[in-house]
């Protein structure tokens, strides 16, 4: 049904599931209260439906969940084992981003995000975890937490609910993690690039098109670019190794994965210039995916156009963090930052200077209105052999097919 209204809720459903951006006020809310109807969260309706009973493999952290689960899903997907399973994203392979099976196995990105309106823990709390993979921790949803260490709080939450039979997976690198695995209740391993951690990636090599690595048995080749990936498929190596497949068994997925719409995905080519669209919205998101941009694109001309759009990037919290995120780019174009009169003035992410900071290292820079200025732009300075990677986490008003269209008239 189109819009909210109470006679949506004539028929008093059995059950209301309330979405986490609903809020008092709403119609329908209003009217589940008033009547005393059964209601629930989305996710409190997974563990009760769906998890219970289950294996579950829950995929944390601030960075890489839905690439991590993605590439865990298509690992069991592949080796037949049939994972019901539930990813903030549409992987290639899969077509789809969630799927209910009868398989003893379910693979779920955890989000840290509040569950409800009634329920302001993290939705990952619901989700019973045999297994709990972190993979990173940095302080993000800046509209929902104060600081880091009530995101810290919160993934101690999820640790709290692993069982003694479970594993607790977690990033050895990452110094804010490590205060919250002195935990004795379940066991507890770590994953990284450090001499310390127990499944440790040794022999790196970065190609243009895949990435490579190795652990003391075995060495895994990956279609995927750039150190975070190799993290990301880390953690799903130890995983998988926990659940019982093969090194042999995870690098035949490994070969086969086609990756995810919306991270480094190539939306076309047009009047020799490559649009990239990306759904990175945090400066380490950003960093990392120009970085491995870099490597994939070594000697392209390469530009970051970026929509300041999330409750976090609108605000001022990461105003420094986003001059250094830029790095990697060559020329940089910021939108205008959406609906910025909403926030309290002390709060908010200041463009003008943010814009300053960045041609102050030496890179052009140009702050924009919306995606149409921004297409003119691009089509106007941007040359045959260029990439332009566009960050959102929305629409971003038809970027993309904007700028392909009109890159493709020049």
């Amino acid at each position: 049904m189109s819009g909210y209204a109470e006679t949506n809720l004539a028929h008093r459903p059995d059950l209301v599931v309330i979405g986490n951006a609903m809020s008092r006020g709403n119609p329908e809310v209003e009217a589940v209260l008033d009547r005393k109807l059964r209601y629930c969260s989305l996710p409190e309706l997974l563990r009760e439906f769906f998890i219970r009973g289950k294996r579950s493999l829950v995929v944390a952290g601030t960075h890489g969940k839905t690439t991590t689960t993605s590439l865990l899903t298509w690992v069991f997907e592949h080796n037949g084992l049939n994972p019901s399973f539930l990813i903030g994203g549409i992987p290639t392979n899969l077509g789809q981003g969630a799927r209910f099976t009868d398989s003893e196995w379910f693979i779920i990105e955890g989000d840290e995000y509040d569950t409800a309106f009634f329920d302001k823990r993290s939705k990952f709390v619901h989700y019973l975890p045999e297994v709990a993979i972190l993979n990173n921790l940095e302080f993000d949803h800046a509209d929902i937490f104060p600081d880091l260490a009530a995101i810290q709080k919160s993934f101690s939450h999820l640790i709290r609910l692993v069982p003694r039979n479970g594993l607790l997976l977690a990033n050895g690198d990452e110094p804010n993690l490590t205060p919250l695995l002195d935990v004795t209740h379940c066991p507890v391993k770590r994953f990284g690039l450090g001499e310390d951690n127990a499944v440790r990636a040794t022999g790196l090599r970065f190609g243009a098109t895949a990435s490579e690595f190795q652990i003391p048995s075995f060495k895994f080749h990956l279609n995927l670019v750039g150190e975070l990936n190799v993290r990301n498929a880390l953690a799903v190596v130890a995983a998988a190794k926990h659940c019982g497949l093969s090194n042999k068994q995870i690098q035949s997925a490994f070969d086969t994965f086609r990756g995810i719409k919306r991270r480094m995905e190539v939306r076309g080519i047009a009047g020799g210039v490559t649009v990239v669209d990306d759904f990175g919205h945090h400066p380490t998101a950003i960093r990392e995916t120009l970085r491995a941009l870099r490597i994939k694109y070594p000697s392209q001309k390469l530009w970051a156009v970026f929509e300041p759009r999330s409750n976090t990037t609108r605000r001022n919290v990461f105003q420094n963090e986003m001059v250094t995120a830029f790095a990697d780019a060559d020329r940089v174009v910021v939108a205008e930052v959406a609906r910025l009169e909403q926030l309290p003035e002390a709060e908010r992410l200041n463009p003008a200077k943010l814009m300053q900071d960045i041609a102050a290292s030496g890179k052009p820079s140009a702050y924009l209105p919306d995606a149409d200025s921004i297409v003119a732009h691009v089509v106007k300075e941007a040359q045959g052999g260029d990439v332009v990677c566009v960050f959102s986490n929305g629409g971003f008003g038809g970027i993309h097919g904007k700028l392909l269209e009109r890159l493709g008239k020049r």
